[in-house]
């Protein structure tokens, strides 16, 4: 009897996970962004979210849980019911970086979360104060090993991205550029603009209009591909450092435990809305390029992400605030 009935368990379990997929969702599903309103991780999701509502007839609300490098909305997704009504709009920090840079971290990335998709990549852009006497990045290169320790370069914080895209700059050109930390993107750019600072890794929609102005020089792309919102403008891995990349990132997760049926209903639904025309064209006037990968991809790219940035924190040293 004890048999018979683990057999019809066993038999049961792939139906109501069907079941779920087939009446899945039936109420509002929150999209959560570790990060404040107006940055980039809220752009790809706010621009996700009505589209998927349409696809899905419920609503998609965005919530912005920002704080602690992103740790503290990611925690809120990965201690959420496994059921599909809460999702994160993740990114390159909190899933990639952060467990090198926190000596202890709420959730485990890996464990406490499903990967559902890879959503967009925005390329971070190289950009210099025109006062600083170089047109490419091999120039840059060649200045910084002539002035070891001189020229500095912006970030938007101890343990950021755009640090550490600079330390890997550091690292592969065999230079020595000074870190400056700043409270955010915006007061660091403003450095910049005004000449404080020589050097940054910025993400590109606040960089370009003052490229196109003529107020900063843009010297390279930091992804491995060039970018479509400034053709014209060579990678940092075709220019002079191969294999150099540095790109921010967005991608969707689940809590871990959520069923594969919805993991794959969502997928799909997320893929196709990435597909649509006015969501490429809105993300692409942003300088942020549609993705959408298969969980497992996504999965693999996380654990390479991971492996990078824990080299560059360990031989750079870099912490989190």
């Amino acid at each position: 009897m004890i048999a018979l009935r683990t057999v019809c368990l066993a038999l049961a379990l792939p139906a109501a996970g069907a079941c779920a997929a087939d009446t899945y969702p039936s109420k509002p599903i929150r999209f959560v962004v570790a990060f404040p309103p107006g940055g980039g991780t809220d752009l790809v999701a706010r621009t996700i979210a009505p589209r998927l509502a349409e696809r899905l007839a419920q609503q998609v609300v965005v919530d912005n849980r920002p704080g602690a490098g992103g740790n503290l909305g990611t925690e809120v997704v990965a201690r959420s019911e496994p059921d599909g009504y809460t999702m994160l709009m993740g990114s390159v920090g909190p899933l990639a970086i952060n467990a090198s840079l926190f000596a202890r971290l709420p959730f485990d990335p890996r464990k406490d979360l499903t990967p559902v998709t890879l959503a967009a990549s925005t390329p971070n852009i190289l950009v210099v104060h025109p006062s600083l006497p170089v047109t490419s990045a091999q120039e840059l290169i060649a200045l910084a090993k002539a002035r070891p320790g001189v020229i500095n370069f912006a970030s938007s914080g101890q343990g950021t991205p755009a640090q550490l895209a600079g330390e890997l700059f550091n690292s592969m050109a065999g230079v020595k550029m000074v870190h400056v930390p700043y409270k955010g993107a915006a007061p660091a750019l403003a450095d910049l603009l005004g000449g404080q600072v020589q050097v940054m890794f910025s993400t590109m929609p606040p960089a370009l209009p003052h490229v196109t102005a003529g107020r900063l020089r843009a010297l390279a792309v930091a992804s491995l591909q060039r970018s479509p919102a400034a053709p014209g403008l060579p990678t940092l891995d075709e220019a002079a450092l191969p294999g150099f990349e540095a790109t921010t990132w967005h991608g969707v997760m689940v809590p871990a435990g959520t069923p594969d049926a919805v993991v794959a209903k969502l997928h799909d639904e997320i893929v196709a809305v990435l597909r649509t025309p006015d969501v490429v064209e809105r993300l692409s006037s942003q300088g942020a390029e549609p993705i959408g990968s298969t969980p497992q991809a996504f999965a693999a790219y996380i654990s390479a992400e991971t492996a990078k940035w824990a080299k560059v924190v360990r031989e750079s040293g870099a912490k989190a605030e």
